[in-house]
């Protein structure tokens, strides 16, 4: 074996010279592969790909999502012309195999970390030819000592200088099972906990300030798992962070008391599934948020009283939403005190109930795949045609993320925080917004 090559697929690229998120999987992967052998990672964000060095014994390993399984395609054809092995693993590997074996070598399913061990013994013995189609973990990992990240990955990715918010996984898994949702089909649904000195260590031995949670629903653990929450708060507020956020959902307006801790722990916001202001759409949301804008706003001045920050998260183009709920939506937006607002397209990803029910129902556009950012319509709606929806979220999002919103609600976030811990959280204060307007103007570029 020559080397190891790990390559994320450009998606955001850089902004004023960062990319927006680091390559975690990537760096967990890269820290598995024995010393001797030379391993590399090469995210397309940060800089073009050498693809011309690429040669014979050279094993290339890709990661992607659906958004970005198309580009991840042109690598992979290219590195086999040019003689290396070639794998790609992540969500659309995961959810579609018989789609990725048409132009890698192997493709992996599941999370990896075992079968990934077993694709570098097979390479290394018998170059492409021992390389197996699929790699398929066959059940969920626990998370004690997985993947640690290495020193020699964390010296090779230089964080701090090449990304804004590095990424970071504390639990694994969501019991809830939202029909558009892809995360019980890739991470399972029983919680998974990484012990806590774990993950101080790694963020310390990374000497990362800020970091956004990967979990799919960090949050739940304050109802499952509420003492390893409030010991993971107890040894990060020990941390000089300037911030972090997660994923989560409303259910945390429950628990003061862990929202008071998670504030001395430095998190800023929790990114919460809402999902919709429409009670029509309840059977669709997996029994998280109820579509009731009501409790919604309950819930987010509970939160926001304890210090800590709310985005909203929001899906449009259910089948039971109308005209009417787009203005109903904008309405809430206005009207309530999120920090920050995603309104995102629903988006049929691979083996969701949602794409079941279109397949069966001949309702899925033909789209390629990078169409599916959660910008784009992909589908026949109910109750629009397909430019009537596309408008309604176009009106939607114009009216969300113009500047004058973005600046007001960063401001309502900033001023929650004391003078002195400006500088620290002014990044955070306005970057969610900025971030999910460049999302919608994928579409316009």
């Amino acid at each position: 074996m020559r080397r190891v090559i790990l390559i994320r697929p450009r998606r955001d690229g850089r902004i004023l010279g960062k990319a927006p998120g680091s390559p975690y999987t990537l760096m967990r992967l890269a820290s598995l592969v024995p010393d001797e052998i030379p391993v590399e990672v090469w995210d397309e964000n940060v800089r073009d790909l050498p693809l011309d060095t690429v040669r014979e014994g050279d094993l290339v390993g890709i990661s992607a999502m659906t958004v970005d399984i198309d580009r991840a395609e042109v690598i992979a054809r290219r590195a086999r012309a040019q003689g290396a092995g070639v794998v790609v693993g992540g969500v659309h590997s995961t959810l579609l195999p018989e789609h990725v074996q048409t132009f890698a070598h192997s493709t992996m399913v599941g999370e990896g970390y075992f079968t990934w061990q077993e694709l570098l013994r097979d390479f290394a013995a018998e170059g492409i030819k021992g390389m197996k189609p699929v790699y398929r973990d066959e059940e969920w990992a626990n998370l004690e000592g997985i993947a640690t990240i290495t020193d020699r990955v964390i010296q090779m990715m230089d964080e701090n200088n090449n990304y804004w918010t590095p990424y970071l996984e504390i639990t694994r898994g969501c019991p809830r099972n939202c029909s558009f949702c892809t995360a019980i089909r890739v991470s399972g649904r029983r919680i998974r906990l990484r012990p806590v000195d774990e993950v101080i260590d790694e963020i310390k031995r990374r000497r990362i300030k800020r970091f956004f949670l990967t979990d799919d629903n960090f949050g739940i653990n304050f109802s499952t798992d509420p003492d390893y929450c409030a010991h993971l708060f107890e040894e990060l507020a020990k941390l000089d962070l300037h911030g972090w956020t997660c994923q989560s959902e409303m259910s945390i307006a429950k628990h003061t008391e862990l929202l008071e801790m998670s504030r001395a722990a430095h998190l800023d916001k929790h990114f919460i599934g809402f999902e919709s202001v429409n009670p029509d759409n309840r059977k669709e949301l997996g029994g998280k948020s109820k579509g009731i804008a009501l409790n919604a706003t309950e819930a987010i001045r509970t939160i926001r009283a304890t210090g800590v920050g709310v985005v909203g998260l929001f899906v449009m183009g259910f089948d039971e939403d109308t005209p009417a709920t787009f203005q109903a939506m904008w309405d809430f937006i206005r009207t309530s005190e999120l920090d920050s607002i995603s309104t995102t397209m629903l988006t049929p990803f691979p083996k969701t109930p949602f794409r079941d029910q279109l397949e069966r129902e001949n309702r899925l556009l033909e789209m390629p795949w990078n169409y599916y950012d959660t910008a784009h319509v992909t589908f026949i709606p109910k109750n629009f045609t397909v430019d009537e929806l596309r408008s309604a979220y176009d009106w939607l999002c114009r009216k969300t993320y113009s500047p004058s919103q973005i600046v007001r609600r960063g401001l309502r976030s900033l001023w929650r925080y004391p003078l002195r811990q400006a500088g620290k959280k002014a990044f955070g204060s306005f970057s969610t917004d900025y971030g999910y307007r460049r999302t919608y103007a994928y579409r316009h570029i």
